[in-house]
């Protein structure tokens, strides 16, 4: 049997330039332009690193994405996951033809339509009803056409009361309503969706999720999932791609695609920070490595909303210290950078004293009050006194968690003060 393929792309690979807009330089434009009325190959196409945040690189050229090759068939929901950075957002862009790419096509048939960040597409002085006119207009909808949606639309955003308000008076959650609404009931063959549903409630994230299943089961239309939350991804996506450093390291079926990813996060619990140079403090202790453990001390497949975390925090003496004046604070912050949860030990009520002779403590977290998304740690060690609060070692963005979905509020395992504590080496 045929396949019926409505989306394709073929050796998709996108340069960009850090810190510039556009080339940068004249000479760099002078020098494309020169190669290519000779009929030779842009010169530099040849240079740049691969796109892995974590490390300095090179060059000024960084490959956003490289070599990207893969066919979507039409009723097909494809998930796309990957660690932040990997090239996701980046990817979608392209297909909605937002940006084009440095090498390569993008082939589709039929309209897109994209929902990649909060307000796109939106005019913010014009109202919600004229943004779903306008947003119609630009998919190529008559205004007859978009009439016979528009109560469904409203109906289905839950933004009835303020739609004839100007949309920048909405909060970030209404206007998200609004936008996955339009997108969603304007009828376009393939939907693309990045990660901005998070913004919305629960409430919303489940009617989302069930419109997507509707558009690609009963309609026949083709939606692409960006997401962090692999339970939605395992349940709504029929097949998925798992981006590493702007290349795919993996395509298969969505449960494939899930496990393959969470066992490359598993390979890479035990961090190695001993050689980051972008850390701050006296030196005279560093942290050396950084492992997510559940609560058999065992290395985690999966970091679940409401379960059991340890965290293990190894490190290297250089200098002796006071244990006992010693200050730890372990941080996670959101994609934006904004601190969620933090654990600090005085906080706890609870000292240093015995460290003299291990080279190690744990953060026992009995349940791990986040919502499904990916977080970053940051941990900071100093030594406290009553005249100063003096550095030793801070390090940002030590390692990625994502957090699946679970029951937050379940009674859980705790220990016997029943709340989170940092403690040296073994359980107190």
């Amino acid at each position: 049997m045929e396949k019926d393929i409505i989306l394709k792309a073929e050796n998709v690979s996108k340069q960009y330039r850090l810190g510039q807009v556009g080339t940068g330089t004249l000479s760099h434009d002078l020098n494309r332009w020169w190669h290519e009325i000779r009929g030779k190959e842009n010169p530099y196409l040849k240079i740049g690193d691969s796109n892995d945040r974590s490390t300095k690189g090179n060059s000024d050229y960084v490959w956003a994405l490289q070599d990207i090759n893969f066919e979507v068939e039409r009723g097909d929901v494809l998930g796309i996951i990957g660690k932040n950075g990997a090239g996701k957002s980046t990817l979608l862009k392209i297909l909605s033809k937002v940006t084009a790419p440095t090498i390569g096509s993008i082939k589709s048939r039929g309209r897109i339509a994209s929902l990649l960040e909060v307000g796109t597409g939106f005019n913010s002085e014009m109202t919600g009803r004229e943004n779903i006119f306008l947003n119609g207009a630009i998919l190529g909808m008559t205004k007859k056409e978009i009439k016979l949606k528009i109560n469904d639309i409203i109906e289905f955003s839950g933004c009835e009361r303020y739609i004839d308000t100007p949309v920048k008076r909405y909060s970030s959650g209404m206007t998200v309503r609004l936008a996955f609404a339009v997108a969603a009931f304007l009828e376009p063959e393939i939907l693309v969706v990045d990660e901005v549903l998070a913004v919305g409630d629960a409430e919303f994230q489940k009617k989302a999720i069930g419109k997507m299943q509707d558009i690609s089961k009963g309609e026949g239309r083709t939606v692409l999932f960006v997401s962090h939350n692999m339970a939605a991804v395992k349940s709504l996506c029929t097949r998925g791609i798992v981006l590493e450093h702007g290349k795919v390291v993996f395509e298969g079926d969505q449960n494939e695609s899930v496990d393959f990813y969470l066992k490359r996060a598993e390979s890479r619990s035990e961090i190695n920070l001993i050689d980051r140079n972008d850390r701050l403090g006296s030196g005279k202790l560093k942290v050396k490595s950084v492992q997510l453990l559940n609560k058999n001390f065992q290395e985690l497949n999966e970091v679940i909303s409401g379960e059991m975390l340890i965290i293990k925090v190894t490190f290297v003496k250089y200098i002796e210290i006071d244990y006992k004046k010693m200050k730890v604070a372990i941080n996670f912050q959101d994609e934006n950078e904004s601190f969620i949860l933090s654990f600090i030990n005085d906080e706890m009520n609870h000292s240093f004293h015995n460290l003299e002779n291990q080279d190690y403590f744990y953060l026992q977290i009995p349940n791990l009050y986040l919502r499904a998304a990916s977080y970053s740690l940051r941990i900071m060690l100093s030594e406290t006194d009553t005249h100063s609060n003096n550095f030793i070692d801070v390090i940002e963005k030590v390692i990625d968690v994502d957090v699946l979905p679970g029951d937050i509020w379940k009674t859980g395992i705790t220990n016997r003060k029943g709340h989170a504590a940092i403690i040296p080496g073994e359980f107190i």
